[in-house]
C-alpha cells in the first residue's frame, strides 16, 4: 500500500472524528441560550393578535398606560336555587379582602341576575402587567374566592382565561417533547428491529432541537422575532418529525449502497451523494413554504413562519452531518441482526409497492380517477366544519374561567358580560364617551385611565359575548369612532378571523409559488412539479374534509380555529411535497440511468416506497401528539395534518402521482430532455427493458417496509 493511500484512507477515518467534535463544540457554545428560550416564550394576546388590527392597538397602548397592562377578572357567585343572604355577605367580604391586598382600578360593585341566582363582581387590577404577576394575581384571587354548601365561586374574565391558556401552553414543553421522543422511538425499533440501529437517529434528533432552541433564541435576540407556546411546541414536532424523515431515506441510501461498497466511508459518501439533493430539496420546500408566513399579518402565524424554518433546517443538518459521521463510526453492526453485508443481495420478497406499482401500471388512468373522485368527496365534508371557535370553547377540558363565562352566559342573556375596551385621544373623550352612551348597541360604559395623551374607556354591549349582536356593536364603534382604537376580547376574536381570511389571499400564493420553484429547479420539468403540487393541494382539502366531519359530531368542537386553514395549508403543501420529491428524484434518477418510463416509475415506487410510508407514518404520528394537547386549535391542527400527511403517504404518492407518471411517461418530464424520446444511437440502455438491474453491482436494496 502506497504513502498516498495511506493518507487517504487515514483522513477518511478523521473526517467523522472532526465533525463529532465541532458538534460538541457547537452545543457547548449554544448551551446557555437553548437554557433561555423559555424565559421568552411569552403567550399573551399581543404575541398572537394581527399586526395592524385595532385590537392590537389597544393591547400596546393599554401596556403603556399608568399601571401597565390591566388584568381584568369576573368573580361568579352562583347557587341553584338562589342566593342567600349569607352568599352575599360571604362574596362582598371576600371582594373586599381581594381590594385589600390588591391595587384595583375601582371598587368592586356587584351586579345581580334577574332569576338572584348569580352575583357577579368585575375585578380589573393595573398592578404592574407581566405574566408572570397576572398569574400570581388570577392565583391569589382564587384562592381567596371559594364556596360552601352549595355556594359555587369560578373566577373568569379575560385575565383568567389568559392564565388557563398559558398554563396550557406551559405544559406543551415537557409532555410534548416527551411524548414526541417516545412515539418516533417506538415507530424506529419497529421500522428497524435493531437494538442499536433506532437509538442513532433519535438521540441526533434530540441533538437537532438542543440546537434548534440556541438558534431560536438567538433570533428573538437579535430581531424580535416572537416565541410562543404554539411556536416552539410547532419546532419540536419539525425537527424530530422530518429529521427522522431525513434520516430515514439517508439510512436506507447508506444500507443499499454498503451490499456494492466496501468501506462504510465510501458507502455513507454515495448515499449522500444518491439522497442528498433529495433531502436538500425537501428542506428547502418546507422551509420555503414557512417562510412565506412572514407575509402574513397574524401575529402568531408571522412568528411560526422563522420558529419552523429553524427546526427543519437544524434537522437537516443534523441529519447530513452528525449522523452519517456517527453511522461511520459505528461501522456496519450499527444494523445488527440485519447487516448488509458487502457483496450481498437483499432478500427477494413481494413487496407491497411493488403490488400497487403493478395496479396502478396495468391502469393508471382507472385508478387515477377513482383516485381524484375519492378526494374530491373528502373534501365536501369542508362544508360542514363549524364556525370559528368561540374562547370558551377553545379548550378541550374546561378550566374554572370557561365555567364562570358559562355560568354568566346562562344568568346574564341580557347583556354582554366581557367588556369591550376603548382606547380613544385624551382630548376627545367627553365626546367619544357621548357617542359610546347614545348607542343602541351599548348597555353601560365607565372612563378608565388617562396617560400618554390616550384615555381609556370600558364598554359592555347588549349583547351576548362573540354573538352576532355584539360584533355588530363592535364593527359599529370602529367605524364611529374615529381616531379611536376598539379591542377587548371579542374584538380580538373578531380580528384573528378576518385577518386569518386576508392572509390566507396572500400566503397561499406565494407558497405554491416557492414550492414550485424549488421543484422546477430540481426536477428539471413543468409537469412534474405542478402535479405534485395539485396532489398536496387535494390531499389539503381532503384532510380538512374529514376534519369537518369528525370535529363536531365525534369530538364535540363548538368552532374551528381561524387559523386552522393557513396553517395546516402551509405545513401539508410544505411536507407533503417531501414525498413527491423522493419518490420523484428517485423515478428521475432511474430515467437518467436508461429506464424505460414505465418501468422507471415503477421502480421508484418499489424502492421508495417503504421508506415513504415509513416517513409518513413518523411525521403523521408526531403531528399526532397534538390531538393529546389541552387546546382545541393544537387538537384540530395536529388532526388535519397527521391526516394529511396519511393520505398523502398511502393514497397519492403511491396510486396517484405513480399512476399519473405512468399515464403520462415522458410527457411528465417536458419540456426537460427526458421528454424527449431517445434516438437510435442511444445505445441499448435506452430500450424499454433497460433499467437499474443492468448496473454494475448488486441491485439496489429497498427502503425499510413501514410498520403494519
Amino acid at each position: 500500500m502506497g504513502p498516498g493511500k495511506t493518507t487517504t484512507r487515514t483522513r477518511r477515518r478523521a473526517v467523522p472524528w472532526v465533525l463529532l467534535g465541532l458538534w460538541v463544540g457547537l452545543l457547548v457554545f449554544v448551551s446557555p441560550f437553548a437554557s433561555k428560550l423559555s424565559d421568552v416564550q411569552h403567550d399573551r394576546a399581543v404575541d398572537y393578535l394581527p399586526a395592524s388590527a385595532d385590537s392590537t392597538q389597544v393591547a400596546k397602548i393599554e401596556e403603556q398606560l399608568p399601571g401597565g397592562e390591566t388584568t381584568e377578572l369576573v368573580l361568579v357567585y352562583h347557587r341553584d336555587g338562589g342566593l342567600t343572604t349569607a352568599d352575599r355577605t360571604t362574596a362582598r367580604q371576600q371582594v373586599d379582602e381581594i381590594a385589600g391586598a390588591h391595587q384595583l382600578t375601582a371598587t368592586p360593585k356587584g351586579v345581580p341576575s334577574e332569576d338572584g341566582t348569580t352575583l357577579m363582581y368585575p375585578v380589573t387590577s393595573n398592578e404592574p402587567g407581566t405574566e408572570e404577576l397576572r398569574d400570581e394575581f388570577v392565583g391569589e384571587v382564587r384562592d381567596v374566592a371559594k364556596g360552601d354548601h352549595g355556594l359555587s365561586v369560578d373566577v373568569g374574565g379575560p385575565g383568567a382565561l389568559a392564565t388557563d391558556a398559558g398554563a396550557v401552553y406551559d405544559s406543551l414543553d415537557g409532555p410534548l417533547l416527551y411524548t414526541t421522543i417516545g412515539v418516533v422511538a417506538i415507530l424506529l425499533i419497529i421500522i428497524y428491529r435493531s437494538p442499536l440501529l433506532w437509538l442513532v437517529p433519535l438521540a441526533v434528533g434530540g441533538v437537532a432541537n438542543y440546537l434548534s432552541m440556541g438558534v431560536a433564541y438567538g433570533l428573538h435576540s437579535a430581531f424580535g422575532t416572537p416565541i410562543s407556546g404554539q411556536s416552539t411546541g410547532i419546532m419540536t414536532i419539525l425537527v424530530f418529525g422530518a429529521g427522522t424523515d431525513y434520516a430515514l431515506l439517508l439510512i436506507a441510501r447508506y444500507r443499499e449502497e454498503l451490499r456494492r461498497v466496501e468501506r462504510p466511508y465510501d458507502a455513507m459518501r454515495a448515499a449522500l451523494r444518491g439522497c442528498g439533493p433529495a433531502v436538500l430539496a425537501s428542506s428547502g420546500t418546507v422551509a420555503a413554504g414557512l417562510l412565506c408566513l412572514l407575509a402574513a399579518d397574524l401575529n402568531s402565524s408571522r412568528g411560526m413562519g422563522p420558529m419552523g424554518t429553524v427546526g427543519v433546517l437544524c434537522a437537516l443538518v443534523a441529519m447530513l452531518t452528525l449522523l452519517p459521521a456517527l453511522l461511520v463510526l459505528f461501522g456496519r453492526r450499527v444494523f445488527w441482526p440485519l447487516v448488509p453485508a458487502f457483496g450481498s443481495r437483499p432478500k427477494e420478497r413481494r413487496s407491497l409497492f411493488a403490488a400497487m406499482g403493478s395496479s396502478a401500471g396495468r391502469r393508471p388512468l382507472a385508478v387515477l380517477a377513482g383516485g381524484v373522485v375519492l378526494l374530491g368527496a373528502l373534501a365536501m365534508g369542508m362544508l360542514n366544519l363549524p364556525g370559528a371557535v368561540k374562547q370558551e370553547d377553545s379548550f378541550v377540558d374546561k378550566p374554572d374561567a370557561v365555567v364562570a363565562m358559562e355560568t354568566l352566559a346562562a344568568a346574564y342573556p341580557e347583556h354582554s358580560t366581557q367588556p369591550i375596551d376603548v382606547i380613544t385621544p385624551s382630548g376627545r373623550a367627553d365626546a367619544t364617551l357621548a357617542t359610546l352612551r347614545d348607542h343602541q348597541g351599548v348597555a353601560s360604559v365607565e372612563r378608565g385611565r388617562s396617560g400618554d395623551g390616550w384615555t381609556e374607556i370600558s364598554v359592555v354591549a347588549k349583547g351576548a359575548p362573540e354573538s352576532a349582536a355584539e360584533t355588530t356593536t363592535i364593527k359599529s364603534l370602529r367605524s364611529e369612532l374615529e381616531g379611536s382604537y376598539v379591542g377587548g376580547p371579542s374584538a380580538e376574536q373578531l380580528d384573528l378571523k378576518d385577518t386569518n381570511s386576508s392572509d390566507m389571499k396572500i400566503v397561499v400564493p406565494l407558497v405554491l409559488a416557492s414550492v414550485l420553484l424549488i421543484l422546477v429547479a430540481l426536477l428539471r420539468s413543468l409537469v412534474a412539479p405542478l402535479l405534485l403540487v395539485a396532489a398536496v393541494v387535494a390531499v389539503w382539502g381532503a384532510a380538512l374534509g374529514i376534519g369537518g366531519m369528525v370535529f363536531g359530531p365525534v369530538f364535540g368542537f363548538e368552532g374551528t380555529d381561524p387559523g386552522l386553514g393557513l396553517l395546516s395549508f402551509v405545513f401539508l403543501v410544505a411536507l407533503g411535497v417531501d414525498y413527491g420529491i423522493f419518490l420523484m428524484h428517485r423515478m428521475r434518477e432511474e430515467s437518467l440511468a436508461g429506464a424505460e418510463p414505465v418501468t422507471a416509475a415503477l421502480t421508484a415506487l418499489r424502492t421508495t416506497g417503504g421508506v415513504i410510508a415509513s416517513a409518513g407514518l413518523v411525521l403523521a404520528a408526531t403531528f399526532g401528539v397534538l390531538l393529546n394537547m389541552g387546546l382545541v386549535q393544537l387538537v384540530e391542527l395536529g388532526f388535519v395534518i397527521a391526516v394529511g400527511v396519511l393520505l398523502d403517504t398511502f393514497l397519492v404518492r403511491t396510486y396517484l402521482v405513480t399512476s399519473a407518471s405512468v399515464a403520462l411517461r415522458r410527457k411528465v418530464w417536458w419540456p426537460g430532455k427526458l421528454s424527449r424520446e431517445p434516438g437510435p444511437s442511444a445505445g441499448p440502455g435506452a430500450g424499454p427493458g433497460a433499467g437499474p438491474t443492468e448496473r454494475t453491482g448488486p441491485p439496489r436494496d429497498p427502503e425499510p417496509v413501514a410498520a403494519p
